[in-house]
Formats: C-alpha cells, sequence, structure tokens
C-alpha cells in the first residue's frame, strides 16, 4: 500500500510475496474457448480479440519454452536480474485435458528464472479435477487463477456471449480461494446497458467475493469484433466513457471496493490500428498517475464507501 493509501497496488502485493522484482510474462498456449469451438457458441465474446493484448513473442507457433525465453530477453535488457512469471494469457487457459494442462504448466515453471504461474480462465473452466491438480501446484510455488468476471449481470453477461452466469464466477473464484490459491479478477467498465448507476453497485458486490486482485478496464471498441459491428447498427445502446468521466467513474468505484483487493491496472490499451473508441491517448501508467492526482484531489481512497465502512 506505498501509494499512501489511495488503493492497494498489485506491486505492493508481489513486493510482499517476493524479494526480488518479478515480471509477467504472457503466453499464447493454443487454447479456445468453449464460446469459440460450439460447446457452448461460435465466435467468443463480442468484445474479444485477441490481438489487442499478444505481445510480438508471444505466439502459438512457439513453445512454450520459446514464448518464455523470448520473453525473458526482452524484459533482460532493462532489468538484468528480474524474476519471472509465466502468464497463461490468451483465451481459456484451463480448457482442455488436466494431464495435458498440467504439462504446459509445468513446461514454463521449469524454464530458468520462472518463478510461478498466473493462468488466465473463465468461471465455467474450472473443474474439480483440475482446481485438486493446482492445489498441489500452489503448495509448491507461487500460482494465481485469474478469472474473466467482466459483469455481475446476468443480462450483460449474455448479450456479450459470455456463455456462463455470475453465479458461476462465485461458485468458481470461492472453490479457487478455498483451495489456498492466490484469486484475481478481470471486470470492464462501460459494457453495453451498464453505465455509472449499474456499475457502482457492482463494486460492493465484488467486494464480497474472495479476490485478492483486479483488473479494471474501460470498455473498448475493436474492429474485428462482434461488437464493433454491434455499436456500428445501434450506437444508442452504448455508453462510451469520455477521459475526465472515466476516471471520476474508476475512483468512485474503487472508493466501493474493499482494501484487500489490490489493483493491477485501470484502463487498456490496444493498438491504435485496432481501436475504434474511445481514443484518450494516455498510456497506462500516464492514465494512473492522473488517477491518483485526481484521488488526491478529493481525498478518496480505495474502500472508503465500502459496505461497513460508509
Amino acid at each position: 500500500m506505498a501509494t499512501s493509501y489511495l488503493y492497494t497496488d498489485f506491486g505492493d502485493f508481489l513486493r510482499d510475496r517476493f524479494p526480488f522484482k518479478v515480471q509477467k510474462i504472457s503466453l499464447n498456449a493454443g487454447f479456445t474457448c468453449p464460446n469459440r469451438d460450439g460447446t457452448k457458441g461460435w465466435g467468443g465474446c463480442t468484445y474479444c480479440n485477441n490481438q489487442t493484448f499478444n505481445p510480438a513473442y508471444c505466439h502459438s507457433g512457439k513453445s512454450i519454452t520459446r514464448q518464455l525465453e523470448e520473453g525473458k530477453a526482452f524484459f533482460a535488457r532493462k532489468y538484468p536480474e528480474m524474476k519471472y512469471l509465466a502468464y497463461f494469457q490468451a483465451y481459456t487457459n484451463t480448457y482442455g485435458e488436466v494431464e495435458e494442462l498440467v504439462g504446459m504448466y509445468e513446461e514454463a515453471l521449469a524454464v530458468r528464472d520462472v518463478v510461478g504461474l498466473v493462468i488466465g480462465t473463465r468461471p465455467d473452466c474450472m473443474p474439480s479435477g483440475l482446481l485438486d491438480a493446482l492445489q498441489a501446484l500452489a503448495r509448491r510455488t507461487f500460482l494465481m487463477v485469474e478469472y474473466g468476471i467482466e459483469s455481475t449481470d446476468d443480462a450483460t453477461l449474455s448479450h456479450i456471449r459470455r456463455g456462463h452466469t455470475f453465479a458461476e464466477t462465485e461458485d468458481a473464484v470461492c472453490r479457487t480461494a478455498a483451495a489456498g490459491i492466490w484469486v484475481g479478477g478481470h471486470i470492464i467498465l462501460g459494457l453495453p446497458g451498464e453505465g455509472r448507476e449499474e456499475l457502482l453497485p457492482q463494486a460492493h458486490v465484488l467486494s464480497g467475493l474472495p479476490l485478492d486482485t483486479l483488473k479494471i478496464h474501460q470498455l473498448q471498441l475493436v474492429r474485428g469484433t462482434a461488437m464493433a459491428r454491434e455499436w456500428a447498427l445501434y450506437p444508442g445502446r452504448f455508453r462510451l466513457f469520455g477521459l475526465e468521466e472515466y476516471v471520476d467513474l474508476v475512483i468512485d468505484y474503487v472508493e466501493r471496493l474493499r482494501p484487500g483487493i489490490a489493483l493491477e491496472r485501470f484502463v487498456s490499451q490496444s493498438p491504435k490500428d485496432l481501436l475504434i473508441a474511445p481514443q484518450w491517448g494516455l498510456k497506462n501508467h500516464e492514465f494512473t498517475e492522473r488517477l491518483k492526482g485526481r484521488m488526491r484531489e478529493r481525498g478518496a481512497f480505495q474502500g472508503r464507501l465500502a459496505e461497513g465502512n460508509a
């Protein structure tokens, strides 16, 4: 909480658990999703284009080991003493046979200077057999499962073709935490039908889950997605926030989150050639500095309006 307590910072969360600098290296292990392969649907979530967050070294045509080694070479130029977390990021990284999945995780852990795993997945893709295997891994290495929550409203989840309910999110998060595994979440602010009145109560709901970390992102309209096509046809369904309006929304949201949740980021930045809107022209760290300045102006801090504190 070295942000002089404005909010619980993810960097401090890591520093409390490692005696050295750690950096996540994104991996594309060639997974798909149940709402892409026909199990639950086709085409995936309406907002999804994985090209928006995969770095150049992150490609499913390369082995996990090679992706990690190339990622290490990228970061080691600046921080030669860095250690790494293998971040299984693209698509649903618990969607497969348990033995095959564990083999991939073990391959990542065998790479020199890899000191833990972060596994991105969906709440409906955590069978008990895999959770048992992850619990065993978590006894000997750092392990976090990061769930795509996106919304707490079932109508919104259906609209964006998530293919699961919020009850499934609650179940997965609680089972994972009970297994002694660190749990992260990801939420999108501004999905169709979700304005300020819908979003602020959402922070109270998330605070009731045993989440250790949370990523908050603004809705981005990205070329080549079903959501971009929907926006072109029905722009009235969308509430795209201006920069200052979004800053204040995030502050109001964070004030309603319990202080124990470490916040990893507040915005996402898609490549310029893919991004339709909003185009704010700020890098992530620039947004964070603006956010912290505004929080100081307002006397705001995480948890000020959380249930039990308000």
